[in-house]
């Protein structure tokens, strides 16, 4: 079973984790296990790791990738707001190490089946799979229910989307709403074009969409907020982010935490990916990485 995924920042993550090789770590989002394998290869016999990912799909594959190394690692299912209740339940008291890739893995966002992309005609789905809470919320209710202020408040909070009134006045215009395809057509249609384009016109609306679907940011600050407790002092915790948003909760959340007397911040400004990274692999360009340890 191949991995269709190049983990984003490898070096990088395994260089601010500080990996010991008889040190039990915690990889809250597997995904394809890239930063898993390279993590567990870092382990001898007595280091341990956990592997969550909310998605059955990504964690088969993580499975299947990390079998050689036995014993020392472990795939759960769950959500990474869940960390507490993954660790406890591993039978372990604390670990030395946590990392969060908060990026949609490669598989989601190549599979039109899964509703992730812009690029080919999928279902208004969205869902990463399985959530703290059970919420069954889809694309498809917020595109093709939701009212026009709504609509364009989600996507102006989430996504900074600076068109999201015209956005939502044509989506409710064309509703209903059929396919991933319609949808793009549908706000690239409605959107001021300022000269050539990085990033598809739509790219924003589909980033709120997964963010309000996923509950992503409130699964973020709860994960945050219990990530002090499940590590051992001087245990480092290392999070990739992707967007502004996304970024700020993070960084916001280990102040508090160093105020709290909890973490040190290690990372005074983020670490973005190398020229020759950026080109490789142009899903890293948006990363940004920031550590805080566990105060002794």
């Amino acid at each position: 079973m191949n991995a269709p995924h190049t983990p984003v920042m490898l070096q990088e993550v395994l260089e601010w984790l500080r990996i010991k090789a008889d040190g039990t770590y915690l990889d809250a989002t597997a995904g394809a296990a890239g930063h898993s394998e390279a993590i567990a290869e870092r382990l001898s016999l007595q280091g341990r790791l956990i592997s969550l990912d909310r998605d059955a799909q990504a964690l088969e594959i993580a499975r299947e990738r990390l079998k050689r190394f036995g014993s020392r690692v472990s795939c759960v299912l769950s959500p990474f707001s869940r960390i507490a209740e993954a660790v406890r339940e591993s039978g372990i008291p604390k670990v030395d190490g946590v990392l969060a890739d908060l990026g949609v893995s490669s598989m989601q966002l190549d599979r039109p089946e899964r509703g992730f992309s812009f690029r080919e005609a999928g279902p208004l789905n969205m869902r990463m799979g399985v959530s703290a809470e059970g919420e069954e919320l889809t694309a498809d209710e917020i595109v093709n229910r939701w009212s026009e202020k709504e609509l364009a408040d989600l996507l102006y909070r989430e996504a900074d989307e600076h068109d999201s009134r015209r956005i939502a006045r044509a989506v409710i215009r064309a509703r209903p709403i059929r396919d991933t395809a319609h949808l793009a057509t549908v706000v690239a249609g409605s959107r001021k074009q300022w000269g050539r384009q990085r990033l598809h016109p739509a790219t924003k609306t589909f980033l709120a969409l997964r963010i309000a679907v996923n509950r992503e940011m409130e699964e973020l600050g709860q994960f945050l907020s219990r990530v002090p407790a499940t590590m051992n002092p001087g245990g480092r915790c290392v999070i990739l982010t992707y967007h502004s948003r996304e970024d700020r909760i993070v960084k916001e959340a280990f102040r508090e935490a160093e105020r709290q007397g909890e973490l040190k911040v290690l990372t005074k400004h983020v670490v973005r990916p190398g020229e020759e990274e950026e080109r490789a692999n142009p899903r890293s360009r948006s990363a940004k990485l920031r550590c805080a340890e566990r105060v002794q």
